[in-house]
């Protein structure tokens, strides 16, 4: 019997996914089945392009499992698409295409048992438009969670989590509340917990340089101070508010598992300046695993041979070894 699959998205077609996906194959031999989805004929011709060869098994899923499905090959599931160039720009076109990859990949995850999905590189402006933040509060939609989620960012080292995502800066302090606070911390914690049978040491960042207070009740008072109190009494081991420009310094990182911040680039910044590629964006509170690489599409080293496969080898062994 085969191991359950890894299921992946192919992503965005005019970006470096194709180059990246045969890199990690090269370097890793995985363990359980991958399935693409994604197009075909759109493979075989960047493939082509980037004078790269690998071989596709066509496989489908009907009345809830796979058929056809070999574990040392890659497999995949077609969803048709009508391109031009091998990596065509973006349009009205390419964003249906990604649509239809994930509505595929979603009725798999729900029907099937699987190991979790990874999905390429994905253009958030132009797939997602004005309705998403992000890939990440696309999928919690689809699976009505509200805001029972939360973005790690995880590195073996030291991963990083922010409580608001893709917003600007200026809705920043109105987006933030002791009930997201809490439940993204404690998804975290019950996930190390789970994953790796340890609860881990979780650093929360304040809001304001030096988490001072520049008015008569700062957020660190009214919101992250008491949030803290009711994880200790839950027995989440945190600790904060911790200035934000300091906490990443290399004696403090050291003490912590993870960093928790107000924002998106207060925590993910300082970790892409530390590990690079090393990292992956897993997606906890849905019904499965969700892991993408961490990065985006990367248009200007499409079909240089020069992208740098780590993030995607991380997410695919993540997988691979998750029981």
């Amino acid at each position: 019997m085969l191991n359950k699959p890894i299921i992946i998205v192919c992503g965005e077609p005019n970006s470096i996914f194709s180059e990246i996906l045969i890199k990690t194959l090269k370097i890793y031999k995985n363990k359980k089945p991958i399935v693409l989805i994604g197009s075909v004929k759109l493979l075989y011709s960047q493939f082509e392009k980037l004078k790269l060869k690998q071989n596709l098994n066509l496989v489908v899923f009907k009345d809830k499992k796979f058929i056809g499905i070999k574990k040392n090959e890659l497999n995949i599931i077609n969803v048709n698409y009508n391109f031009q160039k091998p990596f065509e720009k973006i349009s009205k076109k390419s964003n249906k295409y990604i649509f239809n990859c994930f509505e595929n990949a979603l009725e798999i995850l729900k029907n099937s048992n699987s190991s979790g999905l990874i999905n390429g590189p994905i253009s958030k402006k132009n797939f997602l438009g004005k309705k998403h933040q992000g890939i990440t509060e696309f999928l919690k939609k689809k699976f009505k969670n509200n805001d029972k989620y939360a973005m790690l960012i995880y590195n073996k080292k030291l991963s990083v989590c922010p409580i608001t995502t893709h917003i600007p800066i200026r809705k920043v302090y109105s987006k933030i509340s002791k009930n997201k606070i809490v439940v993204k911390c404690l998804l975290i914690s019950d996930f190390f917990k789970k994953k790796f049978k340890r609860k881990p040491k979780i650093a929360i960042t304040g809001l304001n340089p030096h988490c001072e207070n520049f008015v008569s009740v700062s957020e660190e008072k009214k919101i992250i101070e008491p949030s803290i109190k009711k994880l200790i009494n839950k027995g989440v081991k945190i600790s904060g508010p911790y200035p934000a420009d300091t906490v990443f310094l290399k004696q403090n990182i050291k003490r912590f598992d993870i960093v928790i911040g107000m924002y998106h680039d207060q925590v993910l910044a300082p970790a892409k300046a530390l590990f690079n590629f090393n990292a992956i964006n897993i997606t906890l509170g849905l019904p499965f695993l969700r892991i993408s690489p961490d990065h985006g599409p990367n248009y200007k080293m499409i079909g240089k041979n020069k992208s740098n496969p780590e993030s995607l080898l991380k997410a695919i062994k993540f997988l691979d070894n998750n029981k």
